[in-house]
């Protein structure tokens, strides 16, 4: 098995639009009349949650008539919010078939389908032409990712000059034990974490000129403890990232807080402008 097909096997869900469906009914839900903010609590599947993603969208100077790529966009949240609050047209990429189908089905769910659409690709070979897209979004994907180099030259190669990559990882920003499983990988064997400063020499070496670069640190930090002390209190809520995650969810949670807490590791945000 390849790395990329171990990574998409351990998102294999298997029956995964009727769990959130059903989550969403035991939400009260109108599963017909769907709204992006309907379904945030499953469809943010990183760090800072909806938060970072709003965030992010609002740092990529976002216009209504702009072509947007969102390589590795999982079920598909950040790429419909950018439709919904800025109007943009968004195509989606992931690994994972069955998230490209649940994704289709969602935006089609949420009234997004003349503006979104998601198909299944890899980061390391995008199916667009050269300059096809004025912005870009990379959502916590590297980590899943040993070829960074290649994955940022493929963005690269799609921006137009000028277009603005926006990427958001969890990266190595301190010493440390990394323990497994974490929300992106069960084992090391599928985690591929790299500093900061690795991440701004590859982007540079692949034509890109770094803008800004964000620490979403203290905001993942907060948000995470609250989300444990929820499900610590309540039970975890009918729709929620354990759908995704399955039954190791609060050992990842745990660990993850953990790390963020010793500073081992931090969401960043970067910010780089094709050249």
């Amino acid at each position: 098995m390849t790395t990329e097909q171990q990574v998409a096997e351990q998102y294999r869900h298997g029956a995964l639009e009727q769990a959130i469906l059903d989550g969403l009914a035991a939400s009260g839900m109108d599963t017909g009349r769907l709204n992006c903010a309907d379904l945030s609590g499953v469809d943010e599947f990183h760090l800072g949650w909806r938060a970072a993603t709003v965030g992010l969208a609002g740092d990529l100077n976002l216009a209504s008539d702009m072509h947007v790529l969102d390589v590795g966009a999982g079920i598909g949240g950040p790429a419909r919010h950018i439709a919904e609050a800025y109007g943009c047209r968004v195509v989606g990429v992931d690994l994972s078939d069955e998230y490209v189908r649940v994704a289709n089905a969602l935006t089609q769910r949420c009234g997004l389908a003349d503006k979104v659409s998601f198909r299944q690709a890899s980061a390391l070979a995008i199916p667009f032409e050269h300059a096809s897209f004025d912005r870009a979004t990379m959502i916590h994907v590297g980590m899943n990712i040993a070829d960074k180099a290649k994955a940022f030259a493929e963005v690269r190669r799609v921006l137009k000059l000028g277009g603005v990559f926006g990427l958001y990882d969890v990266m190595l920003t301190g010493d440390g034990e990394v323990a497994y499983p974490m929300p992106w990988a069960m084992t090391a064997a599928a985690s591929f974490l790299e500093t900061p400063a690795a991440y701004r020499a590859l982007l540079a070496a692949q034509g890109f000129a770094i803008e800004n670069e964000r620490d979403w640190r203290e905001t993942a930090l907060q948000l995470g403890r609250k989300m444990r002390e929820r499900s610590a209190q309540h039970g975890p809520p009918p729709l929620g990232l354990h759908i995704l995650m399955g039954p190791s969810t609060p050992q990842r949670i745990a660990n993850v807080v953990g790390a963020l807490d010793r500073g081992v590791i931090a969401p960043i945000e970067i910010i780089a402008r094709a050249i």
